[in-house]
Formats: C-alpha cells, structure tokens, sequence
C-alpha cells in the first residue's frame, strides 16, 4: 500500500508540475525521494525494490528538473545521474532516455555541447521508448547541435522532433506524462531556441509564435508559466535580430508579470541574451533600450532562482 501511495504522489506530482509553485515542487519531490529510498532500505522482495527503485529513479528525475529551474545546475546534473543509475539497475529504458536526455540537456547548458551530442544519441539506444521519449530527445539533440553551430545536424533534428508519429508510448514519457511529457507547445518553444543559435530570426519567431498559440488554446490554470515565459522571451529576441525593438518590448510584456518565484533559468538566461543584444551598436541612440534593459535587470534580481544563489554560470544562449 505505501508503494501504491507513493506511484500515485509522483504520478500527482509530475502532473501538476508546471501548475506547482516551484519551491513546492521541490520540497515535495524531495520527499518523494527520501520516502522511495527509504522503502528500498526496508524491503529484499524483487518485485517491491524493482517498483521502490522505479519510485525513486522518478522522484530523482523531477527534483533534477525543479533545481534546474531553481537555479542550481551541480545539484540538477547529481541528481539526474541518481535517476540514470536507478533506472541502470532496473533496465528500465524510459527512465534512463529520460535522465541522459536531462544530462545532455544539462550539459549544453553548462557549456558543454559536444558532450550533450554524446549524451542524447546514448539516450536514444535505450529500447522501449514511445514517440514523446524520441520527440524530446531530438529536441535536445537539435539544440546541441545548434550550440556547436552544426546546421545541418541540428536541422535534421528539428525535423525528426516534428516528424515522430508511429503511435508507440511509454509508461513514462506518456503513461505517467505530466512533466515527462513533452507536448507540442513545449517542443515549438525548445526549437524556437534552437533556431535562435542558428540566427535563423524568421524561424525562431514562427516557433515562438506556434508555442504561444497552443499554449494560449489552453484553461488558463493550465498554461506553464515556465514554459510560455520562456517562449516569449524567444520571440523578443528573434524580434530584435531584425533590429525590432517595439515588437521586443511587446513580446516582454506578459514575461515581466511573472511572479518571482516562477522566474526560472530558462526565462533568466533567456533574458541575459535580450540584455545583451540591447547593448548593441544599433540601439545605442534609444532610449527604450536603455529602459527595457534595466527592467530587465531589475526582473532578474528579484527572481528566486538567482535568490537561491547558483554559483555555476548557465550557459549563454545568444
């Protein structure tokens, strides 16, 4: 009954992630873990360490995801390879695909995309994954790629992330979903950045635009701040590669509403590019520039993710 309550939590929990204050989440993920591993310490039955190392491959992976968001990046990578390791010991395909995809997805950011490429094509031997599983990892694929400033390669998995219909699942990726999943909004938004490395503004805003439209098709109680936040920030800078700066302080709008405590790094990053790209020579006479940079500075400092003071430097998506 406690295995059964817990599957139950973490399913509750991965589904009402983006609804879930992030600091909740956290919290909540963290017992999730030190239950699951708390039951793998009382138990030798086969069948119950296999579902307590499941639970706590799980738990692992979306407290990885959350300290991410939070802004600490060593504690995101640890935790993430926590995940890969219970999924090791079990053979469960998804959950490894789902933690080396989180460690490659981690690594560009850390400023290593050669290793991502390593990580994500490992991610995509594991047996056993659904189209969502193989959509997510070309995603992050794609992204690497466009770190390294390979176009073609990071093209051609932009197009695979689009282009994966076999109509297989998981019991991850799509059974348990939620911040497993890996929708449509959420893949336009991952390739707007994408294409934003690759200098491709046309693409990126079209992307960024796909992204707010599907998202905005949804209750508002179920629109990820973090996600829409981001994508918007993509389409403020794909606005300002062609020198648009009303359109930029437009897209911003809806991002500097967001409370504090939903100003993850992705949207914080994000925002460190429109910064810079406002110091530069073609705006240097307005005036607008000036005022949206410091409001950009001002949004950031009272993010709670730069408040729980991570010390390693994201990487720098420009």
């Amino acid at each position: 009954m406690t295995l059964d309550q817990l599957d139950d939590d973490i399913v509750d929990l991965a589904r009402a992630y983006n609804r879930t204050s992030p600091v909740e989440v956290y919290r909540r993920a963290k017992e999730l873990l030190d239950v699951a591993q708390s039951l793998l310490e009382r138990t030798q039955v086969p069948r119950q360490r296999t579902r307590g190392y499941l639970a706590a491959g799980q738990s692992a992976a979306l407290l990885s995801a959350i300290c991410f968001d939070l802004g600490s990046l060593p504690s995101a990578v640890s935790l993430s390879r926590t995940a890969a390791l219970y999924g090791q010991v079990i053979e469960h395909g998804p959950l490894q695909a789902y933690a080396h995809g989180a460690l490659a997805f981690l690594a560009y950011w850390g400023g290593r995309p050669s290793e991502a490429v390593r990580l994500v094509h490992t991610a995509q031997s594991f047996g056993g994954l659904g189209d969502t599983a193989r959509t997510r990892l070309s995603v992050i694929e794609g992204r690497a790629y466009g770190h390294l400033g390979d176009k073609a390669a990071s093209e051609r998995a932009v197009r695979r992330a689009l282009e994966q219909n076999s109509g297989t699942r998981d019991e991850l990726h799509d059974d348990v979903g939620g911040e497993f999943g890996f929708p449509d909004d959420r893949v336009a938004m991952s390739n707007a950045t994408t294409y934003l490395l690759l200098r491709n503004s046309e693409g990126a805003e079209t992307a960024a635009h796909s992204a707010l439209h599907l998202l905005g098709s949804k209750p508002e109680d179920q629109r990820p701040l973090l996600v829409s936040s981001q994508a918007s920030v993509d389409l403020a800078r794909a606005r300002l590669l062609r020198g648009e700066l009303d359109g930029a302080q437009e897209a911003l709008e809806p991002v500097f509403q967001v409370p504090t405590e939903w100003r993850g790094a992705g949207t914080l990053e994000r925002l460190a590019a429109v910064r810079s790209s406002l110091c530069h020579p073609t705006f240097a006479d307005a005036a607008e520039a000036s005022t949206l940079g410091e409001r950009i500075e001002e949004y950031s400092a009272a993010a709670t993710a730069h408040k729980l003071g991570a010390t390693t430097p994201l990487a720098i998506e420009s």
